[in-house]
């Protein structure tokens, strides 16, 4: 039992942050789906004054998924935006969009059922990745609009793509609203929602500045919190004579390394992803990996 622990738990050491997040899905599905339980407590209402009831579903909702199909689609998504978009940007960009994408999406679904309850309808729930995932989507589509991608036997542009979907969730909330009982208005909101939020920090981004960054520093003060501020017992130290001003050479290398994507980054700000080298390209994919 011991040597199975470690192993799931190297395992899920050598996953990125969004493959992290794609297991926390599947684990709360699987659980839902052995249990005959529904997460109702997590789920987001969609009215703003059931909400102030449990204010932390505005992101738990996310993590929740009762139909097979639901939680296929979106993981998928999932797993080839995260190979993309984290061969070009840090882990922790890639969860502030992430988790600013569910929140945007659950607050333009409940706005819409607040105020609109005669349209949109009442005593509804929203539950699903969808918003958080249509948020990295977006974001790529923004930012680097005229990347090619290929698609069976042709390439597309990353914005045909992003286009396309914005306009099927357009049409998913009309359909939704004319016909309650078989559309799916709300889940569609949360979409554009979500869509909404992943052009807006890709475009900031694009003129230097990262939205995300107090949401970032917010999530890092809450960690911190939990961790553990007790100080073991005094050790001796072995002095490293190989280290140079407290850095070994790897420290450095690391540095230089990181130094020079962070270069790269910043000319694909100033003057998109095409403008790169053969060689800087291949620099970020190594880095990705």
């Amino acid at each position: 039992m011991t040597s199975l622990n470690q192993d799931i738990k190297q395992k899920l050491s050598n996953l990125n942050v969004l493959e992290k997040i794609i297991a926390v899905n599947v684990v709360v599905f699987l659980l839902a789906s052995i249990l005959r339980f529904q997460f109702s407590w997590f789920e987001l209402p969609g009215s703003l004054w059931d909400f102030v009831l449990k204010p932390w579903a505005i992101i738990t909702y996310a993590f929740l998924h009762y139909d097979v199909l639901h939680i296929l689609f979106n993981m998928l998504w999932l797993y080839f935006l995260g190979r993309m978009f984290l061969n070009l940007f840090s882990p922790k960009m890639a969860l502030n969009i992430y988790f600013l994408g569910a929140i945007s999406g659950g607050l333009l679904y409940m706005l819409c059922y607040t105020l609109l309850p005669s349209v949109f309808g009442e005593n509804s729930s929203l539950l699903g990745a969808s918003g958080a995932v249509r948020a990295l989507l977006i974001f790529l589509c923004a930012y680097m609009p005229n990347q090619d991608i290929r698609f069976f036997t042709f390439n597309l542009k990353l914005w045909y793509i992003g286009f396309a979907i914005v306009l099927m969730d357009i049409f998913g909330v009309l359909t939704g609203i004319s016909n309650p009982e078989t559309g799916n208005a709300g889940g569609n909101l949360a979409h554009l929602g979500g869509a909404l939020l992943g052009y807006y920090y890709a475009k900031q981004l694009l003129k230097g500045q990262d939205i995300g960054a107090g949401f970032e520093k917010l999530m890092d003060n809450v960690i911190s919190m939990f961790k553990s501020t007790t100080k073991g017992p005094l050790k001796t130290v072995h002095k490293n004579k190989t280290k140079v001003g407290g850095y070994t050479k790897s420290d450095f290398n690391e540095f230089n390394n990181q130094k020079k994507i962070d270069i790269i980054l910043d000319k694909i700000s100033k003057s998109g992803y095409d403008s790169l080298t053969a060689e800087e390209k291949q620099v970020l994919f190594k880095a990705g990996k």
